[in-house]
């Protein structure tokens, strides 16, 4: 998600690509989720605007059928590298994230981290395989 001022606006709007990325991602099957807030270098690391973030994208996932308690929300700025791999001085208000899942609570800092604390799916390699089809030549 895009921290820029207009840009959550606009993604997060009636039409917006943020709703379109998420209701495709639940439809899909989708059943992790990690929100990266993006361009946070933007809004000179303001807190208010992550949170503001936060809460307006939790109420948006609740109603498509994601468990905002189960999401890691890690502010980054993906230009300067801040947040991704290692945490960032720029937001020394910045706690870490925090996950609640069936397997227990994980947390961390960085976005790296938040992929690593996604759970493996699990793969029924003992029932049969199925495989869609759209059309024979």
């Amino acid at each position: 998600i895009a921290a820029g001022t207009g840009e959550f606006e606009a993604g997060i709007s009636k039409d917006g690509q943020t709703r379109e990325h998420a209701l495709l991602a639940f439809t899909l099957g989708v059943k992790q989720l990690i929100v990266a807030i993006n361009k946070m270098d933007t809004t000179k690391w303001s807190e208010a605007r992550y949170q503001e973030i936060i809460k307006e994208t939790s109420n948006f996932i609740k109603k498509v059928g994601y468990n905002p308690k189960a999401v890691a929300f890690v502010p980054i700025s993906g230009f300067n590298g801040d947040n991704m791999l290692e945490p960032s001085t720029n937001c020394p208000w910045y706690k870490g994230w925090e996950k609640e899942t069936k397997a227990g609570k994980s947390t961390g800092k960085t976005l790296l981290e938040a992929i690593d604390a996604i759970e493996a799916p699990k793969r029924p390699t003992d029932k049969p395989l199925r495989l869609p089809l759209q059309d024979v030549y």
